[in-house]
């Protein structure tokens, strides 16, 4: 339980750290207002083509007498709609990063910067920089897309699907959103993703505690673009936590930082 109010600390803090340092956070906005509107044509779209997506794919059901062809219709378009919603909130923060790199990355050696000691630096040019984050934005979408299908047909069991289902999404939302925010700062150690998921598997709850608050708050129109350069400065002050701050080696137990030839690919 310490570790989740920590974990939710981190987040307060970010935010604070932004309002103290307001032109960095009018400077981090402007990644989360493009790729909003995006999401918000493709969530309008959804809504409106849900019903007719899930008629499509169940043709077998044509002929069910009512009120069976309006229940599993009904139920299967909410589900369509929510796993759509799931994935936006995923993939807004790694699609939101990858456009904003260069402003996400400043804003993080800002706040290592305000805190004191030695500002890690990657080394590596910014196209090798967006292609890392790329690659490991599709790896970490794979990973959320096996559980999002497997969530998906869960919801199906009777009170299991709308109970425990929904708890475990926003666990999983929390997560990977904490992977991706905490990857600005973990990346300019040197720490190839597999590294980063074992420094946050190895504090859980916090690393819980800082993301499924933000994955539900992300669920509020606008919200999450005016949350983002927090986000970023709180995930980057919740890595100085899961790393040595001294030498940038992850804590004890996580391996050892990446090799310098982990740290090129």
């Amino acid at each position: 339980m310490n570790d989740l109010g920590a974990g939710f600390g981190y987040l307060l803090k970010g935010q604070r750290w932004v309002a103290r340092h307001g032109r960095w956070f009018g400077f981090g906005l402007l990644p989360g207002l493009i790729t909003l509107v995006v999401y918000a044509g493709a969530l309008v779209g959804l809504g409106y083509g849900a019903d007719d997506f899930v008629a499509w794919a169940t043709p077998f059901a044509d002929d069910w007498s009512s009120p069976w062809l309006g229940l599993l219709r009904t139920t299967l378009t909410a589900l369509v709609f929510v796993l759509g919603l799931f994935l936006a909130v995923i993939t807004f923060t790694a699609v939101t990063l990858l456009v904003g790199q260069p402003f996400y990355d400043s804003l993080s050696e800002e706040v290592e910067r305000s805190e004191g000691g030695e500002v890690p630096e990657s080394g590596l040019p910014l196209w090798r920089e967006l292609w890392i984050s790329a690659r490991d934005s599709v790896r970490i979408l794979l990973r959320v897309a096996l559980f999002g299908i497997a969530l998906f047909a869960c919801g199906f069991i009777p009170v299991v699907g709308q109970t425990v289902v929904p708890a475990l999404g926003f666990c999983v939302s929390g997560y990977f959103l904490a992977q991706e925010l905490t990857g600005v700062a973990l990346q300019r150690r040197g720490l190839p993703l597999k590294k980063q998921l074992g420094l946050l598997r190895g504090r859980l709850p916090l690393v819980l505690g800082f993301g499924v608050p933000l994955a539900l708050s992300f669920l509020v129109p606008f919200v999450a673009v005016f949350l983002m350069p927090g986000a970023v400065a709180g995930a980057t002050l919740l890595a100085r936590d899961l790393v040595d701050p001294a030498r940038g080696f992850p804590a004890t137990g996580t391996g050892g930082i990446a090799a310098p030839q982990e740290r090129a690919v």
